[in-house]
């Protein structure tokens, strides 16, 4: 099938993507029982570092050992074709009919349109601005599917996401942004209902907007019982954090928490970047061990930002999550540049992650920028050849280290400008398929 039929299988995001693109850019093995013990060890030592101590959730040896036989078996986690869908490409927010049935006749469009190129898995964005694309008790509804934030749209889109994804053969990882609640004043208008509203003592406003603080107790709580409520309630692969962290813009939003922190601290009182780095890790090595508690098939990833300097600015500890067992399934590093990119080149940043320690059963995939196809970006290296989506995965397929990438995003099947580029990416998969099955 050539990417023109591919394009008119997919569903028009007009103005929405517009609205929304500078917003979704910002931003196994399961341990044994002895490296459990280990990993909670260390979780109540950060905990105690925090407000208040933590108690995480005990890990069970045959919760361990399932984990790691389920991971083991499921070769999609070994060639990883994955495609990012955004809330933009899902919002039936500017819709004239937002029906049950439209949003059912949107997302198999979406499915069949990704099936047909060669995509296993569906990146499905379904907590963007601390909500919900699905039933919660913790979240208020989205103003995606509905139009204002917390009312109900009548159906369960996350729910319809995978029965459509499950009917097609599709993987679908749930992605959520773990502190987002607003960014560049979207939603306009929050719910009665909201985290922040709700109470705004926990979390951090920014120029760039509101986070919930990643050093509340009671804000890293919700989001890992959110986690948690959609693994046991949905039918789902995999959840996926993006790199929305601490927001570069913080300056000096979290000090009255940090002052707490420092005062109560009993011994050494870490530097700030410490402090806040470690508040960061707790939350992923708890959603860890809660992900696998409630479902040891379920993997858990993170898709940090590709230029590894900059996750340092995010208190994003990329280092130790791929290094040491207890934090994530895998690692999803945004490498969205060409290869000619005179900053940061593609082969320049893939080898600098390559080069990491890897903890085992801890995989790696990597981004590739579908959106910046045939576009102006990088100084303009984007516009020559035409080929370079297909040869940056022809470089990841070389790669001893690498076991699958990620398109970001869905609605680069759908753009004009990227069509020459997305249809050789369509026709490497292919080839590649062919190769793999003689």
């Amino acid at each position: 099938m050539t990417v023109s039929h591919t394009r008119q299988n997919c569903v028009d995001n007009g103005n929405l993507k517009r609205q929304g693109q500078t917003i979704a850019r910002i931003g196994k093995k399961y341990l044994p029982i002895a490296a459990a013990a280990v990993l909670l060890a260390a979780a109540l030592t950060v905990g105690s570092l925090a407000r208040k101590p933590v108690n995480p959730s005990p890990v069970s040896r045959n919760t361990a050992a399932t984990a790691s036989e389920a991971a083991t078996a499921d070769e999609t986690l070994d060639d990883m074709r994955g495609v990012w869908v955004t809330y933009m490409d899902l919002s039936m927010e500017y819709e004239s009919d937002k029906s049950e049935a439209a949003f059912r006749s949107k997302f198999a469009e979406i499915a069949d349109a990704c099936a047909d190129f060669g995509f296993n898995t569906l990146v499905v964005q379904v907590r963007p601005f601390c909500d919900a694309l699905y039933k919660s008790a913790l979240y208020p509804a989205s103003h995606i599917l509905s139009g204002e934030q917390g009312k109900d749209a009548g159906y369960d889109a996350l729910k319809i996401m995978c029965e459509t994804c499950r009917s097609r053969g599709l993987k679908i990882h749930a992605w959520v942004n773990p502190y987002r609640v607003t960014a560049n004043d979207v939603p306009k208008k929050l719910s009665s209902d909201n985290p922040y509203v709700k109470n705004p003592g926990i979390c951090l406003e920014c120029e760039s907007g509101v986070v919930l603080d990643p050093s509340s107790e009671e804000a890293r709580r919700m989001i890992e019982d959110g986690v948690e409520e959609i693994v046991k309630n949905y039918d789902i692969d995999g959840v996926q954090f993006d790199d929305y962290f601490y927001p570069p813009d913080t300056g000096d939003a979290d000090s009255e928490s940090y002052r707490e922190y420092a005062e109560a601290a009993k011994g050494e009182v870490m530097p700030l970047a410490d402090w806040r780095r470690n508040n960061v890790n707790l939350l992923i090595a708890e959603t860890y061990i809660r992900i696998h508690s409630a479902s040891p098939s379920v993997v858990f990833g993170i898709s940090p930002q590709g230029n590894l300097k900059n996750n340092d600015m995010l208190s994003a500890d990329v280092i130790n999550w791929c290094g040491k067992r207890g934090f994530i399934d895998y690692i999803c590093p945004q490498l969205y540049f060409s290869p000619d990119n005179p900053r940061l080149g593609f082969e320049e940043a893939l080898d600098e992650w390559q080069q990491l320690d890897f903890a085992a059963g801890v995989r790696m995939y990597v981004g590739l920028a579908g959106y910046k196809a045939g576009s102006d970006a990088d100084e303009g290296t984007w516009l020559d050849g035409g080929e370079i989506l297909a040869s940056e995965y022809r470089m990841l397929k070389n790669s001893d280290r690498v076991s699958g990438f990620m398109l970001y995003s869905y609605a680069s099947l759908c753009d004009g400008d990227a069509e020459y580029e997305i249809e050789n990416l369509k026709k490497s998969l292919t080839d590649q398929a062919s190769s793999a099955s003689q």
